[in-house]
């Protein structure tokens, strides 16, 4: 049975993906290097977010791992050439976050139509300046980024 660590804090749906799917799963965040060096020799995987760190010294130690499962976008926190020079895949989940960031450039869109950062400002100041804040309606318009 091949065997996961689960090195950063994710949902606990990764694991019980994993499980159902025959993989044995432990799941220790908040590792040090220093630790997760001396643990990663038990390992055919490692799923992580940004935290964890793969450095060459973890992938020395790595004498099982196959594969490095990044939940994110980047692998910033990967040493690629060094997992790839050893076998290891390394992949990641692209656009697992593509909804929350369109919703969220809709959401500061909003916002600033709205001019509601301005209007914290000036409220958190102890102002209550009402009528200078009316922003714009959005129904009927069309907005866009450009750049």
């Amino acid at each position: 049975m091949p065997k996961v660590l689960i090195s950063d804090k994710m949902s606990p749906r990764a694991a019980e993906v994993l499980k159902a799917r025959g993989v044995d799963v432990d799941v220790k965040t908040g590792m040090s290097p220093t630790e997760l060096e001396a643990a990663i020799g038990a390992y055919d995987g490692l799923a992580l977010r940004s935290s964890t760190k793969v450095t060459g010294a973890v992938l020395s130690a790595a004498g099982k791992l196959k594969v490095i499962g990044r939940a994110g976008i980047g692998v910033d926190n990967i040493d690629v050439p060094g997992a790839t020079e050893r076998g290891i895949v390394v992949m990641n989940t692209p656009f697992g976050n593509s909804v929350t960031t369109a919703e969220h450039a809709i959401a500061l869109m909003f916002a600033l139509a709205r001019q509601i950062p301005e209007a914290d400002r000036s409220t958190q100041a102890g102002k209550w300046e009402k009528s200078r804040f009316m922003g714009i309606e959005l129904t009927g318009k069309t907005l866009c980024i450009l750049g």
